[in-house]
Protein backbone atom coordinates (compact mmCIF):
# COMPACT_ATOMS: atom_id res chain seq x y z
CA UNK A 1 0.00 0.00 0.00
CA UNK A 2 1.48 3.19 -1.25
CA UNK A 3 1.12 6.29 1.76
CA UNK A 4 1.60 9.51 0.00
CA UNK A 5 1.33 13.26 1.61
CA UNK A 6 -1.10 16.42 0.99
CA UNK A 7 -1.64 19.47 2.20
CA UNK A 8 -4.88 20.19 0.41
CA UNK A 9 -8.15 18.70 2.96
CA UNK A 10 -9.70 14.85 2.48
CA UNK A 11 -12.81 15.28 0.04
CA UNK A 12 -16.03 15.42 2.02
CA UNK A 13 -16.91 11.78 1.51
CA UNK A 14 -14.24 11.26 3.86
CA UNK A 15 -15.65 13.02 6.61
CA UNK A 16 -15.04 16.26 7.91
CA UNK A 17 -11.72 17.03 8.58
CA UNK A 18 -10.83 13.35 7.88
CA UNK A 19 -6.54 12.82 7.98
CA UNK A 20 -7.18 9.93 5.73
CA UNK A 21 -8.67 9.07 2.12
CA UNK A 22 -8.08 6.47 -0.20
CA UNK A 23 -7.82 5.81 -3.90
CA UNK A 24 -6.42 3.26 -6.88
CA UNK A 25 -3.21 3.99 -5.51
CA UNK A 26 -2.62 3.92 -2.20
CA UNK A 27 -3.71 5.93 1.11
CA UNK A 28 -3.37 9.65 1.50
CA UNK A 29 -2.18 11.42 4.66
CA UNK A 30 -3.77 15.47 4.73
CA UNK A 31 -1.69 17.15 6.66
CA UNK A 32 -4.56 19.73 8.05
CA UNK A 33 -3.05 20.58 11.43
CA UNK A 34 -0.07 19.74 13.36
CA UNK A 35 1.84 18.00 10.24
CA UNK A 36 3.97 15.38 12.50
CA UNK A 37 1.22 14.99 14.86
CA UNK A 38 -1.02 14.30 11.69
CA UNK A 39 1.01 12.20 10.43
CA UNK A 40 1.45 9.93 13.36
CA UNK A 41 -2.26 9.70 14.05
CA UNK A 42 -2.45 8.39 10.29
CA UNK A 43 -0.04 5.91 10.80
CA UNK A 44 -1.95 4.53 13.87
CA UNK A 45 -5.16 4.71 11.71
CA UNK A 46 -3.31 2.83 8.82
CA UNK A 47 -2.09 -0.04 11.04
CA UNK A 48 -5.57 -0.53 12.96
CA UNK A 49 -6.92 -1.00 9.94
CA UNK A 50 -4.60 -3.69 9.38
CA UNK A 51 -2.45 -2.79 6.76
CA UNK A 52 0.67 -3.97 7.59
CA UNK A 53 2.93 -3.61 4.65
CA UNK A 54 3.07 -0.21 3.27
CA UNK A 55 5.93 1.95 1.00
CA UNK A 56 6.26 5.91 1.75
CA UNK A 57 5.90 7.28 -1.77
CA UNK A 58 5.69 11.09 -3.04
CA UNK A 59 6.98 14.30 -2.13
CA UNK A 60 7.28 16.09 1.55
CA UNK A 61 9.00 12.37 3.60
CA UNK A 62 11.78 14.18 4.93
CA UNK A 63 13.10 13.00 8.44
CA UNK A 64 11.22 14.18 10.74
CA UNK A 65 8.06 12.90 8.62
CA UNK A 66 9.35 9.77 7.87
CA UNK A 67 10.34 9.09 12.04
CA UNK A 68 6.61 10.67 12.83
CA UNK A 69 5.40 7.92 11.00
CA UNK A 70 7.57 4.91 12.09
CA UNK A 71 6.74 6.13 15.76
CA UNK A 72 2.63 5.43 14.55
CA UNK A 73 3.04 2.39 13.07
CA UNK A 74 5.14 0.35 15.37
CA UNK A 75 3.48 -1.86 17.44
CA UNK A 76 4.54 -5.27 19.10
CA UNK A 77 1.61 -7.54 17.65
CA UNK A 78 1.59 -7.82 13.76
CA UNK A 79 4.74 -5.54 12.78
CA UNK A 80 4.35 -5.14 9.55
CA UNK A 81 6.81 -3.60 7.32
CA UNK A 82 7.65 0.05 5.94
CA UNK A 83 9.46 0.89 3.12
CA UNK A 84 10.92 4.15 3.36
CA UNK A 85 12.53 6.83 0.59
CA UNK A 86 15.96 7.36 0.46
CA UNK A 87 16.83 10.60 2.81
CA UNK A 88 20.75 10.85 1.74
CA UNK A 89 22.53 12.89 4.12
CA UNK A 90 19.77 11.98 6.85
CA UNK A 91 19.58 8.22 5.94
CA UNK A 92 22.21 7.47 8.90
CA UNK A 93 20.50 9.98 11.59
CA UNK A 94 17.03 8.19 10.62
CA UNK A 95 18.78 4.46 11.06
CA UNK A 96 20.20 5.10 14.45
CA UNK A 97 17.46 6.86 15.82
CA UNK A 98 15.54 3.45 14.62
CA UNK A 99 18.28 0.90 16.03
CA UNK A 100 18.54 2.66 19.76
CA UNK A 101 14.45 3.13 20.07
CA UNK A 102 14.04 -0.55 18.19
CA UNK A 103 16.67 -1.64 21.41
CA UNK A 104 14.88 0.65 23.80
CA UNK A 105 11.23 -0.55 23.15
CA UNK A 106 12.35 -4.39 22.79
CA UNK A 107 13.74 -4.41 25.56
CA UNK A 108 11.11 -2.90 27.95
CA UNK A 109 8.60 -5.11 26.36
CA UNK A 110 10.48 -8.88 26.64
CA UNK A 111 8.97 -10.62 29.56
CA UNK A 112 10.39 -10.91 32.80
CA UNK A 113 11.04 -15.05 32.57
CA UNK A 114 13.48 -13.95 29.48
CA UNK A 115 15.24 -10.61 31.43
CA UNK A 116 16.06 -10.98 34.25
CA UNK A 117 18.36 -8.67 36.17
CA UNK A 118 21.72 -9.81 35.20
CA UNK A 119 20.33 -10.56 31.40
CA UNK A 120 19.51 -6.56 31.53
CA UNK A 121 23.03 -5.78 32.32
CA UNK A 122 24.83 -8.17 29.84
CA UNK A 123 22.40 -6.85 27.34
CA UNK A 124 22.69 -3.27 27.70
CA UNK A 125 26.40 -3.36 28.24
CA UNK A 126 26.10 -5.32 24.74
CA UNK A 127 24.23 -2.93 23.27
CA UNK A 128 26.38 -0.03 24.45
CA UNK A 129 29.50 -1.91 23.32
CA UNK A 130 28.26 -2.46 19.63
CA UNK A 131 27.85 1.15 19.64
CA UNK A 132 30.57 2.38 19.96
CA UNK A 133 32.80 -0.38 17.97
CA UNK A 134 30.11 0.70 15.21
CA UNK A 135 30.79 4.49 15.10
CA UNK A 136 33.78 5.29 17.86
CA UNK A 137 36.18 2.09 17.63
CA UNK A 138 36.94 -0.85 19.57
CA UNK A 139 38.61 -0.12 22.97
CA UNK A 140 36.15 3.03 23.87
CA UNK A 141 33.92 0.57 26.70
CA UNK A 142 34.66 -1.13 29.90
CA UNK A 143 32.40 -2.38 31.93
CA UNK A 144 31.99 -4.43 35.20
CA UNK A 145 28.43 -6.35 36.42
CA UNK A 146 28.74 -6.98 40.34
CA UNK A 147 25.95 -9.30 40.60
CA UNK A 148 24.52 -11.73 43.47
CA UNK A 149 26.22 -11.76 46.85
CA UNK A 150 28.76 -9.77 45.76
CA UNK A 151 26.69 -6.91 45.60
CA UNK A 152 26.52 -7.05 49.51
CA UNK A 153 29.71 -7.77 49.87
CA UNK A 154 31.02 -4.52 48.18
CA UNK A 155 28.22 -2.45 50.20
CA UNK A 156 25.56 -1.92 47.51
CA UNK A 157 22.48 -2.76 50.45
CA UNK A 158 19.89 -1.26 48.79
CA UNK A 159 20.33 -3.55 45.45
CA UNK A 160 20.75 -6.05 47.77
CA UNK A 161 17.98 -5.84 50.15
CA UNK A 162 15.38 -5.54 46.91
CA UNK A 163 16.48 -8.24 45.24
CA UNK A 164 17.71 -10.68 47.71
CA UNK A 165 14.35 -12.22 48.05
CA UNK A 166 14.34 -13.53 44.02
CA UNK A 167 15.53 -16.53 42.62
CA UNK A 168 16.83 -14.00 39.81
CA UNK A 169 19.22 -12.49 41.88
CA UNK A 170 20.21 -8.69 41.33
CA UNK A 171 23.25 -7.63 39.57
CA UNK A 172 24.14 -3.48 38.91
CA UNK A 173 26.01 -2.78 35.74
CA UNK A 174 28.82 -0.13 36.24
CA UNK A 175 29.94 0.64 32.29
CA UNK A 176 32.36 3.51 31.77
CA UNK A 177 32.34 4.56 27.81
CA UNK A 178 35.28 6.60 26.88
CA UNK A 179 35.94 7.70 23.68
CA UNK A 180 39.21 9.96 24.60
CA UNK A 181 41.14 6.76 25.89
CA UNK A 182 42.47 8.96 28.64
CA UNK A 183 41.71 6.99 32.01
CA UNK A 184 42.21 10.70 33.72
CA UNK A 185 39.80 12.06 31.62
CA UNK A 186 36.98 13.89 33.54
CA UNK A 187 33.25 12.80 33.07
CA UNK A 188 30.55 14.54 31.62
CA UNK A 189 27.59 12.44 33.08
CA UNK A 190 26.93 10.04 34.92
CA UNK A 191 23.61 7.85 33.50
CA UNK A 192 21.66 6.01 36.67
CA UNK A 193 18.53 3.77 35.74
CA UNK A 194 16.39 2.05 37.62
CA UNK A 195 16.33 -1.76 36.41
CA UNK A 196 13.68 -3.55 38.29
CA UNK A 197 12.64 -6.21 35.83
CA UNK A 198 9.45 -7.42 37.97
CA UNK A 199 7.99 -5.49 40.35
CA UNK A 200 5.11 -7.44 42.67
CA UNK A 201 5.14 -4.78 45.31
CA UNK A 202 6.96 -6.98 47.89
CA UNK A 203 4.88 -7.83 51.06
CA UNK A 204 3.53 -4.33 50.04
CA UNK A 205 1.61 -6.53 47.53
CA UNK A 206 0.41 -4.44 44.03
CA UNK A 207 -3.23 -5.74 43.03
CA UNK A 208 -3.32 -7.94 39.74
CA UNK A 209 -4.09 -5.39 37.24
CA UNK A 210 -1.35 -2.97 38.91
CA UNK A 211 0.94 -5.75 38.62
CA UNK A 212 0.28 -6.73 35.16
CA UNK A 213 2.60 -4.55 33.35
CA UNK A 214 5.61 -4.88 35.92
CA UNK A 215 8.11 -6.57 33.63
CA UNK A 216 8.55 -2.78 32.56
CA UNK A 217 9.56 -1.83 35.98
CA UNK A 218 13.07 -1.56 34.18
CA UNK A 219 12.07 1.53 32.03
CA UNK A 220 14.16 3.84 33.15
CA UNK A 221 17.36 1.77 32.52
CA UNK A 222 15.91 0.73 29.47
CA UNK A 223 15.66 4.63 28.60
CA UNK A 224 19.44 5.67 29.60
CA UNK A 225 21.03 3.24 28.02
CA UNK A 226 19.16 3.73 24.35
CA UNK A 227 19.83 7.19 25.06
CA UNK A 228 23.84 6.94 25.58
CA UNK A 229 23.94 4.35 22.25
CA UNK A 230 21.71 6.99 20.68
CA UNK A 231 24.12 9.91 21.73
CA UNK A 232 27.45 7.34 20.73
CA UNK A 233 25.76 7.39 17.16
CA UNK A 234 25.63 11.29 17.32
CA UNK A 235 29.01 11.39 17.86
CA UNK A 236 29.89 12.14 21.50
CA UNK A 237 33.06 12.76 22.21
CA UNK A 238 33.35 12.87 25.72
CA UNK A 239 33.42 10.08 29.23
CA UNK A 240 30.21 9.00 30.03
CA UNK A 241 29.65 6.21 33.02
CA UNK A 242 26.25 4.30 32.86
CA UNK A 243 25.03 2.35 36.56
CA UNK A 244 21.98 0.32 36.29
CA UNK A 245 20.19 -0.97 39.67
CA UNK A 246 18.67 -4.29 38.33
CA UNK A 247 16.12 -6.37 40.51
CA UNK A 248 13.34 -8.48 41.01
CA UNK A 249 11.06 -6.93 43.84
CA UNK A 250 9.51 -10.56 45.07
CA UNK A 251 7.96 -12.12 48.13
CA UNK A 252 9.45 -15.23 49.85
CA UNK A 253 11.13 -16.22 53.02
CA UNK A 254 14.54 -14.19 51.75
CA UNK A 255 11.85 -11.04 50.85
CA UNK A 256 13.08 -7.67 52.87
CA UNK A 257 9.90 -6.34 55.17
CA UNK A 258 8.64 -3.56 56.51
CA UNK A 259 10.27 -2.32 59.50
CA UNK A 260 13.62 -3.60 58.26
CA UNK A 261 16.59 -0.59 57.97
CA UNK A 262 19.09 -0.38 55.21
CA UNK A 263 22.38 0.67 55.83
CA UNK A 264 23.85 2.82 52.70
CA UNK A 265 27.79 3.39 51.72
CA UNK A 266 27.17 7.08 52.57
CA UNK A 267 26.29 6.55 56.25
CA UNK A 268 22.35 7.17 55.53
CA UNK A 269 19.87 4.60 57.43
CA UNK A 270 16.51 4.38 55.63
CA UNK A 271 13.99 2.90 57.06
CA UNK A 272 11.65 0.71 55.51
CA UNK A 273 7.57 1.49 55.56
CA UNK A 274 6.21 0.41 51.79
CA UNK A 275 8.04 -2.50 50.06
CA UNK A 276 6.67 -1.44 47.08
CA UNK A 277 8.35 1.83 47.11
CA UNK A 278 11.73 -0.07 46.17
CA UNK A 279 12.96 1.81 43.29
CA UNK A 280 14.40 4.61 45.03
CA UNK A 281 16.15 2.20 47.34
CA UNK A 282 18.22 0.60 44.00
CA UNK A 283 18.87 4.00 42.93
CA UNK A 284 20.43 4.95 45.76
CA UNK A 285 23.42 3.18 45.42
CA UNK A 286 23.87 3.71 41.31
CA UNK A 287 23.65 8.02 42.69
CA UNK A 288 26.24 7.34 45.34
CA UNK A 289 28.49 5.66 42.84
CA UNK A 290 27.58 8.28 40.48
CA UNK A 291 28.76 11.14 42.38
CA UNK A 292 32.18 9.55 43.42
CA UNK A 293 32.83 10.27 39.55
CA UNK A 294 32.57 14.03 40.25
CA UNK A 295 30.75 14.51 36.68
CA UNK A 296 29.64 17.37 35.57
CA UNK A 297 25.71 16.33 35.96
CA UNK A 298 24.12 13.35 36.91
CA UNK A 299 20.65 11.99 35.29
CA UNK A 300 18.73 9.12 36.47
CA UNK A 301 15.70 7.63 35.19
CA UNK A 302 13.07 5.32 36.59
CA UNK A 303 9.79 4.75 36.57
CA UNK A 304 9.60 5.57 39.82
CA UNK A 305 5.61 7.13 41.22
CA UNK A 306 2.26 5.95 40.58
CA UNK A 307 2.01 10.21 41.45
CA UNK A 308 3.81 11.41 38.54
CA UNK A 309 1.53 9.20 36.02
CA UNK A 310 -1.23 10.63 38.01
CA UNK A 311 -0.03 14.24 37.18
CA UNK A 312 1.12 13.72 33.79
CA UNK A 313 -0.76 10.82 32.68
CA UNK A 314 1.52 8.42 30.15
CA UNK A 315 1.88 11.53 28.05
CA UNK A 316 5.28 13.68 29.57
CA UNK A 317 8.34 12.22 31.39
CA UNK A 318 8.17 14.38 34.64
CA UNK A 319 11.28 16.10 35.17
CA UNK A 320 12.43 16.80 38.92
CA UNK A 321 15.36 19.22 40.61
CA UNK A 322 16.45 22.01 41.64
CA UNK A 323 19.10 22.98 39.06
CA UNK A 324 16.88 25.29 37.32
CA UNK A 325 19.48 25.97 34.42
CA UNK A 326 19.79 21.78 34.04
CA UNK A 327 16.18 21.80 33.57
CA UNK A 328 15.99 24.78 31.00
CA UNK A 329 18.77 22.53 28.73
CA UNK A 330 16.75 19.61 29.00
CA UNK A 331 14.03 20.98 27.67
CA UNK A 332 15.78 22.90 24.96
CA UNK A 333 16.78 19.31 24.08
CA UNK A 334 13.02 18.35 24.22
CA UNK A 335 12.55 20.97 22.21
CA UNK A 336 14.57 20.09 19.60
CA UNK A 337 13.78 17.01 19.72
CA UNK A 338 9.75 16.98 19.60
CA UNK A 339 9.36 14.90 22.63
CA UNK A 340 7.33 16.00 26.22
CA UNK A 341 8.83 16.60 29.39
CA UNK A 342 6.71 18.40 32.55
CA UNK A 343 8.48 19.85 35.42
CA UNK A 344 6.87 19.01 38.94
CA UNK A 345 8.40 19.93 42.27
CA UNK A 346 10.94 19.84 44.10
CA UNK A 347 12.27 21.89 46.80
CA UNK A 348 14.07 21.55 49.95
CA UNK A 349 10.89 21.27 52.45
CA UNK A 350 10.16 17.42 50.65
CA UNK A 351 13.53 16.28 52.47
CA UNK A 352 11.69 16.79 55.82
CA UNK A 353 8.17 14.90 54.30
CA UNK A 354 10.26 11.53 54.44
CA UNK A 355 10.85 11.32 58.54
CA UNK A 356 11.51 8.24 60.40
CA UNK A 357 11.82 7.69 64.53
CA UNK A 358 14.27 4.55 63.80
CA UNK A 359 16.47 5.68 60.77
CA UNK A 360 17.72 9.04 58.86
CA UNK A 361 15.11 8.45 56.31
CA UNK A 362 12.02 6.82 55.19
CA UNK A 363 11.35 5.25 51.99
CA UNK A 364 8.02 7.01 51.87
CA UNK A 365 6.65 10.15 52.57
CA UNK A 366 5.41 10.94 56.67
CA UNK A 367 2.79 13.36 55.94
CA UNK A 368 -1.09 12.67 55.62
CA UNK A 369 -1.18 14.20 52.09
CA UNK A 370 2.54 13.96 50.53
CA UNK A 371 3.74 14.95 46.80
CA UNK A 372 4.80 11.07 45.79
CA UNK A 373 7.06 12.33 43.46
CA UNK A 374 8.60 15.12 44.94
CA UNK A 375 9.18 13.16 48.22
CA UNK A 376 10.63 9.83 46.52
CA UNK A 377 12.80 12.83 44.64
CA UNK A 378 13.83 14.04 48.20
CA UNK A 379 14.86 10.40 48.94
CA UNK A 380 17.29 10.03 46.19
CA UNK A 381 18.92 13.51 46.84
CA UNK A 382 20.13 11.99 50.25
CA UNK A 383 22.69 9.90 48.29
CA UNK A 384 23.54 12.41 45.39
CA UNK A 385 26.70 14.54 47.36
CA UNK A 386 25.12 18.47 45.52
CA UNK A 387 21.68 17.71 45.41
CA UNK A 388 20.87 21.42 44.47
CA UNK A 389 23.22 21.55 40.99
CA UNK A 390 24.02 19.31 38.47
CA UNK A 391 21.52 16.84 39.15
CA UNK A 392 18.22 15.31 37.03
CA UNK A 393 15.86 12.95 38.20
CA UNK A 394 13.50 11.99 35.15
CA UNK A 395 10.46 10.11 36.48
CA UNK A 396 9.54 8.62 33.43
CA UNK A 397 5.73 7.89 32.94
CA UNK A 398 6.10 7.90 29.13
CA UNK A 399 8.03 5.23 28.86
CA UNK A 400 4.75 2.36 28.24
CA UNK A 401 1.36 2.43 27.14
CA UNK A 402 -0.73 -0.39 29.17
CA UNK A 403 -3.69 0.69 26.68
CA UNK A 404 -3.29 1.78 22.56
CA UNK A 405 -3.87 5.94 22.19
CA UNK A 406 -4.57 7.74 18.56
CA UNK A 407 -1.08 7.85 18.82
CA UNK A 408 1.35 5.26 20.28
CA UNK A 409 0.51 1.20 20.27
CA UNK A 410 0.16 -0.25 23.76
CA UNK A 411 3.77 -0.97 24.86
CA UNK A 412 6.99 1.00 25.35
CA UNK A 413 6.86 4.17 23.55
CA UNK A 414 11.09 5.06 23.39
CA UNK A 415 9.80 8.78 24.24
CA UNK A 416 13.04 10.33 26.46
CA UNK A 417 16.13 8.43 24.08
CA UNK A 418 16.55 11.47 21.36
CA UNK A 419 16.29 14.03 24.28
CA UNK A 420 18.90 12.58 26.33
CA UNK A 421 21.72 11.99 23.41
CA UNK A 422 20.69 15.81 22.82
CA UNK A 423 21.72 16.89 25.94
CA UNK A 424 24.52 14.38 26.09
CA UNK A 425 25.79 15.58 23.05
CA UNK A 426 24.96 19.73 23.11
CA UNK A 427 26.94 19.32 26.96
CA UNK A 428 29.63 17.62 25.47
CA UNK A 429 30.31 20.83 23.21
CA UNK A 430 29.99 23.38 25.81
Amino acid sequence: MNITLSKNPAPEVWGKKAILSANDQGMTIHLVKDELTTIQQAARKIKNQNILNVALTGEGWGLEQCWAFHQGFVSVKNAGSVTYPALNEQQAEFDARLACSTFTRDIINEPSDRLTPEVLAHKAAEFILHQADKYVGKGKVSFEIVAREALNERGYHGIWTVGKGSAHLPAMLQLDYNPTGNPDAPVLACLVGKGITFDTGGYSLKPSDSMSTMRTDMGGAALVTGALGFAIARGLKQRVKLYLCCAENMVSSRAFKLGDIITYRNGVTAEVLNTDAEGRLVLADGLIEASKQKPQFIVDCATLTGAAKVAVGNDYHSVLSMDDQLVARLFASAKAENEPFWRLPFEEFHRSQISSSFADIANIGSVPVGAGASTATAFLSYFVENYQQNWLHIDCSATFRKTPSELWAAGATGIGVKTLANLLVSESKE
